[in-house]
């Protein structure tokens, strides 16, 4: 164990002057900036009416929430809907849907430029009053 220890030492030492000699070639630079054109701000709703709950899921008794992938085009409807968790009811999933495609939104921005984006919109039907 010592002689181990000895022969890591000698090394360190024999290896020291040629990691310094590497280092000294090397020269600093100050570090670059790199900055995005422009900031990208997401859609903000704008009008958002409620889905009609289906007569026969009231009934039923039966809720849930479901998370849907909505496509904002530039300027601000709704271009594409598609169900990314369901509610569980596929009644209230396409009730969902169909409400959401009549949504607009104030569209994403990319600077002063509007553009189409993706964003995840959550609906949750409940029977209970809040």
């Amino acid at each position: 164990m010592r002689r181990r220890f000895w022969l890591l030492l000698v090394l360190a030492v024999l290896l020291a002057p040629m990691r310094a000699g590497a280092q000294s070639d090397l020269i600093r630079l100050e570090p670059m900036e790199v900055r995005g054109a422009h900031v990208f701000h997401p859609p903000k709703y704008q009008s958002t009416p409620l889905p009609s709950y289906p007569p026969a899921a009231r009934e039923q008794g039966l809720e849930g929430m479901g998370v849907f992938d909505v496509r904002v085009m530039q300027d601000g409807r709704v271009g594409e809907v598609k169900v990314k968790r369901s509610t569980g009811v596929p009644v209230l999933d396409e009730a969902a849907e169909r409400a959401i495609k009549t949504w607009t939104f104030e569209p994403g921005q990319r600077g002063p430029t509007p553009v189409a984006s993706w964003v995840e919109v959550p609906v949750r039907f409940s029977l209970k009053a809040r």
